[in-house]
């Protein structure tokens, strides 16, 4: 878990960031300003800080010369120009997310980020089972259980976006590539044989895309999959 700056004026993109955050394990406070940077800085130490560019008072460029390089930062702004994108990173931004962006993407980018600046092994507990992303090895009552590659990466995306429905398209896309061009189906496979061997049943869901719209489920279109864990303990990164 990391403490997380959300520094973005529109409150709906501020609160709709935090609340992904949040739902993935992470703390987050939120600015709307580039002037509250510095006071919040003061507060508390932050382990990333995701900075729009186009700010009230301060702007982005103006925020993270005067962080100077103490904490990581991802620019995530609308301009995505090639010299805003160069300024930035010259800057001292560890990464450049352009609007709009996909939220997946985002959460990817935050992890990758964190796991760069702390270079700390990576542990995800529930109950009886211990995940090393970094060793890319799953325990269940600290016995090591055996994993093809493919449910490991798998069981990862899952991880590290738990409390999100996903899709079976979008689990293809992120856990076997943008070049796989088999069917759904090897979803519902893999997560059989990930919920047997670590008695997941209740903990990877389906649910349905649109939990709380009005109306029954809508034809066509399948229940999405969420690793449910309110309570769980992550070490490192």
């Amino acid at each position: 878990m990391a403490l997380i700056l959300v520094v973005e004026d529109d409150a709906a993109i501020n609160a709709l960031i935090r609340k992904n955050l949040e739902l993935v394990g992470h703390e987050c406070v939120s600015a709307f300003d580039g002037e509250a940077v510095s006071y919040e800085i003061k507060k508390q130490l932050f382990d990333l800080i995701l900075l729009d560019i186009m700010l009230p008072k301060l702007d982005g460029f103006q925020v993270i010369n005067e962080i100077g390089g103490k904490i990581p930062v991802i620019f995530l702004t609308a301009r995505g120009s090639v010299q805003d994108k160069i300024k930035g990173l010259n800057c001292g931004a560890d990464d450049y997310i352009v609007k709009p962006f996909d939220m997946m993407e985002l959460l990817a980018r935050v992890e990758a980020v964190l796991r760069r600046v702390h270079k700390a092994n990576e542990l995800f507990r529930l109950n009886d089972v211990t995940v090393d992303l970094s060793g890319r090895q799953v325990y269940l009552n600290d016995e090591l259980v055996d994993f093809t590659p493919q449910e490991f990466s798998l069981i990862e995306v899952l991880i590290r976006n738990r409390n999100i429905a996903l899709s079976r398209e979008k689990l293809l896309e992120t856990a076997w590539g943008f070049d796989y061009f088999g069917e759904t189906r090897t979803v519902d496979v893999h997560i059989h044989n990930i919920r047997k061997k670590l008695a997941w049943e209740k903990v990877i869901k389906d649910e349905q895309p649109d939990k709380y719209a009005k109306g029954k489920k809508r034809r066509g279109v399948s229940n999405h999959l969420i690793l449910s864990c309110e309570r769980y303990r992550r070490f490192g990164g």
